[in-house]
């Protein structure tokens, strides 16, 4: 890692200001020759105005604020400059070709976050921590992606790991007395341990599903037969006319995808082309995403028209997603009166007698029971959760070596209860305390770590 590399750290197009970062051992004097060497020397952690040059024509690029982060007190651990120039695209790509020309490489996507987990500046699990708050979609995605990237994740698992290498020593000692038994009480003691210890990764682990609702969020796809108002529930979920609405069946041809957050929960919404019988070959593909769509979706939600009777489509497309997780929803509410409501929902409920149906009123166009069925679209996916207080495991990289080193330690304690030689024992113990090495790139391979840092964007 001796070469030097360079990446604009600002996102790409105009704006005020433009980053573009170095790292590495000629950082600083690729600096001083953006500036024409005229005596930049700079201080550590100081900010300085200067001229950027053109190092072949001598002609200046900007005025910018070059500041020196001095190894190894730097994000990297190697000596790092940020140029902060004017946020031209074309003066941008002026000065990452002037760096280039000196000497230095393009980054690749994540290396300057590979290169401080290199340097002992963070581990792994801190590191893609980074990589979610760029990426966070609601305020508590952001917090979750704080407090990993301080390091609780790690400092909850310090403990953990502390517990079973005690364990470990202990078996791995009496390997060294094959003639002698473990005492009952010693392996009583250590099976107390192992116990404890899965538990806590257990319970580590269930909070996963908080926290991908809380990342990632929810797919909602809405289906129905044509002139259902699909599209006008679409547009009264965003507050915006995004999609087309006419009276003509069968105006969305294509997915339409938007977002919104309820509840700090992003849900990504999918209006879909009408399920129906037809010889167009456009809207036919349309029909073929849509039920590609449903199956893809954490959510369906099936529109009806509660001002017209339940149809044989309506019947249809209900029993299609009957294997689904899904809601109904009944539109256009503000055409009928109470009594014909409560029929319209007595129809629906008796096509699914045998099975627990969720039915909501709405009505798109008027925004009446808009705001309830956002709730009861992320209410039946939102895990208890302690409103933000405790750390949540967000990625599912993580989640699977924590089912792993807990699955491995239980299959450790079977044997031990078996009376098994210890050395079979250990087996798991090691696999175990591997696996949660891998979340803080204690035991990860270059491999992985070439693909978890392929997800970052290049400046990071």
């Amino acid at each position: 890692m001796a070469n030097t590399i360079v990446a604009l750290a600002t996102p790409l197009g105009r704006s005020g200001i433009g980053v573009v970062r170095l790292s590495g051992k000629d950082s600083l004097s690729f600096a001083a020759s953006l500036c024409d060497g005229r005596n930049f020397d700079p201080e550590p952690r100081r900010a300085y105005l200067r001229s950027i040059f053109d190092i072949e024509t001598g002609e200046p690029i900007d005025e910018a604020i070059l500041t020196y982060f001095k190894a190894p007190h730097s994000f990297t651990g190697e000596d790092v400059i940020e140029i902060s120039c004017h946020g031209s695209p074309v003066l941008l790509r002026q000065v990452l070709d002037a760096c280039l020309r000196l000497g230095a490489r393009m980054a690749e996507p994540g290396e300057f976050s590979l290169r401080a987990l290199a340097n002992g500046r963070m581990n792994l699990a801190e590191a893609e921590a980074i990589r979610d708050l760029i990426d966070a979609q609601t305020a508590a995605s952001a917090r979750q992606a704080v407090r990993q990237m301080r390091g609780e994740f790690s400092h909850t698992l310090q403990p953990i790991k502390d517990d079973l290498l005690d364990a470990i020593v202990v078996l791995e000692s009496a390997l060294e007395f094959v003639e002698d038994d473990l005492p009952e009480m010693q392996a009583a003691g250590i099976r107390q341990k192992l116990g404890d210890t899965a538990e806590n990764i257990g319970r580590i682990a269930t909070t996963f599903r908080a926290g991908k609702l809380i990342r990632d969020g929810l797919r909602v796809t809405l289906v129905g037969r044509p002139n259902v108002g699909k599209s006008s529930l679409f547009n009264a979920f965003l507050g915006s006319d995004r999609a087309i609405v006419t009276e003509i069946p069968g105006t969305t041809r294509d997915q339409i995808h938007e977002r919104f957050v309820v509840n700090d929960i992003p849900v990504s919404l999918i209006d879909t082309a009408c399920l129906r019988e037809t010889e167009d070959v456009v809207e036919s593909i349309g029909v073929e995403r849509s039920r590609m769509a449903m199956a893809d979706a954490d959510l369906v939600v099936v529109l009806i028209d509660a001002s017209e009777k339940v149809s044989k489509e309506d019947i249809e497309i209900l029993r299609s997603v009957e294997e689904l997780p899904h809601i109904v929803v009944a539109n256009k509410i503000d055409k009928i009166s109470g009594s014909d409501e409560n029929a319209c929902f007595e129809e629906i409920t008796a096509e699914f007698s045998n099975r627990q149906t969720e039915i909501a009123a709405v009505s798109a166009k008027q925004g009446t029971g808009i705001d309830r069925l956002k709730k009861a679209i992320v209410t039946r996916f939102a895990p208890d959760t302690d409103n933000g207080s405790g750390f949540l495991v967000t990625d599912a990289r993580h989640h699977d070596l924590l089912v792993r080193a807990r699955d491995e330690i239980e299959s450790s304690i079977a044997l031990l209860d078996q009376k098994t030689s210890e050395e079979i024992v250990l087996v798991g113990l090691h696999n175990a305390l591997r696996y949660l090495g891998q979340i803080t790139g204690e035991t990860t391979t270059e491999d992985m770590l070439t693909r978890i840092f392929s997800t970052f964007c290049i400046g990071k």
